[in-house]
C-alpha cells in the first residue's frame, strides 16, 4: 500500500446552490464507477485542499471534495464584512451534505472526516445513517463545551506563554467573557483592523496547541489575512456556541452508528482534543475500530496511513 495515492485532478467541479444565499464548491476525481467517498474538512473554515484526494485510492474511490460554507472556494465568504453567519450552523452545514449527496445521484456514501470534519460526520451520520456506507474520523471532535473550554483555556497549562498572549488580546471591557465569545466578538468588530489583530493572534494560538505533533512547522495558510479572518470568524462562531449542538448530543446519539463499519483515530500527541472523546465513542459505537496513532498529534505522524488502511477495507 502506498503512503499515499497519486492527487489527480478532478474530472467534475461546481457551486450548489444550497439556499441562503450560499453556493457551495464541489469536485469530483478518482474512478466515476467507484464508491463514492466525501471528504469532510477541518476548521470549520479550513476549506479542502488537493491534498485530500491523496487519502483514497483513485482506482476504487469516486472522490467528492468540497467546501464548507463561507470558506475555500464556496461563496459568499465569511471575511466579508457584510456576511451572515447566522445561516452557518452545524445544522445548516448537515442539509448541505444531504442536497449535495442527492445533486450528484449518490445512495450512499464513505465519509471521511478529520479533526472538525469529525464533528460533522458524527452529525450527518446521526441524522442520515441508511446514507452512510462507511464511517472514517481522525483526530476526533465532538465541539463540546467542555472540549471548547479545554482547548480555549485550560490547555493554556500546556503552552503558558502563548496562551498569555492569547489572553493579553483581549480587552477590558470584554474580559468577563469566555476567551471564545470575546473573540468572536473582536471578530466581528465594525473597525477592520480591530478584526484583523484579533484573527492574526487567534491564529497564533491555533499554531501553538497543536505544536507537539512530532515535525510540526507553523501553517503557512495562517501568514494571509484573509483566510486568517475568515477561518478565525468561523472556529469562533462555532465554538462560542459548541456547534449548535446539545452537550454531548453526538456521543449519546452514537448508538445509531452501530452496524456502520467505521474507524477512530487519533495521535497520541493530540492535546488540542484529548483522546478521552475518541474512546468514549468507541465504547458507544461498538462497530468501529479505535486506533491510537503513537508518532501523531491533531494530525501529522502516522495519521495519513491510519486513514488509508481503514479506507481500504473492502465492504
Amino acid at each position: 500500500m502506498p503512503a499515499r495515492f497519486p492527487a489527480g485532478e478532478p474530472y467534475a467541479a461546481g457551486l450548489l446552490d444550497v439556499g441562503d444565499g450560499h453556493r457551495i464548491y464541489w469536485e469530483e476525481s478518482g474512478n466515476p464507477e467507484g464508491l463514492p467517498a466525501v471528504f469532510l474538512h477541518g476548521g470549520p473554515g479550513g476549506g479542502s485542499t488537493p491534498g485530500a484526494r491523496r487519502n483514497f485510492d483513485p482506482d476504487v474511490y469516486r472522490v467528492l471534495l468540497y467546501d464548507q460554507r463561507g470558506c475555500g472556494r464556496s461563496r459568499p465568504l465569511a471575511e466579508e464584512p457584510d456576511v451572515d453567519l447566522s445561516t452557518n450552523t452545524t445544522a445548516h452545514l448537515v442539509g448541505d451534505l444531504e442536497l449535495l449527496r442527492q445533486a450528484r445521484g449518490i445512495e450512499q456514501w464513505t465519509m471521511l472526516g478529520v479533526s472538525w470534519g469529525t464533528t460533522l460526520g458524527l452529525a450527518y451520520a446521526e441524522a442520515y445513517p441508511q446514507r452512510v456506507r462507511r464511517l472514517v474520523l481522525a483526530a476526533v471532535t465532538t465541539t463540546s463545551r467542555r472540549e471548547v473550554q479545554w482547548i480555549t483555556e485550560d490547555v493554556g497549562r500546556v503552552f503558558p506563554r502563548e496562551w498569555e498572549r492569547f489572553r493579553a488580546g483581549v480587552p477590558g471591557h470584554l474580559a468577563a467573557l469566555p476567551l471564545v465569545t470575546a473573540y468572536a466578538r473582536l471578530l466581528t468588530d465594525p473597525d477592520p483592523r480591530v478584526c484583523a489583530t484579533a484573527a492574526k493572534r487567534w491564529c497564533e494560538w491555533e499554531d501553538a496547541h497543536v505544536s507537539l505533533t512530532p515535525g510540526h512547522s507553523p501553517s503557512l495558510r495562517y501568514q494571509e489575512p484573509d483566510f486568517r479572518l475568515r477561518f478565525a470568524r468561523l472556529v469562533t462562531h462555532y465554538w462560542s456556541n459548541a456547534a449548535f449542538l446539545a452537550e454531548d448530543q453526538l456521543v449519546g446519539g452514537a448508538a445509531i452508528l452501530d452496524g456502520i463499519p467505521g474507524a477512530l483515530i487519533h495521535g497520541r500527541f493530540d492535546v488540542s482534543s484529548p483522546l478521552e472523546t475518541a474512546w468514549q465513542l468507541s465504547k458507544v459505537w461498538t462497530t468501529s475500530t479505535f486506533q491510537v496513532v503513537d508518532d501523531a498529534g491533531h494530525g501529522g505522524g502516522g495519521f495519513a496511513e491510519a486513514m488509508i488502511s481503514a479506507l481500504s477495507v473492502r465492504l
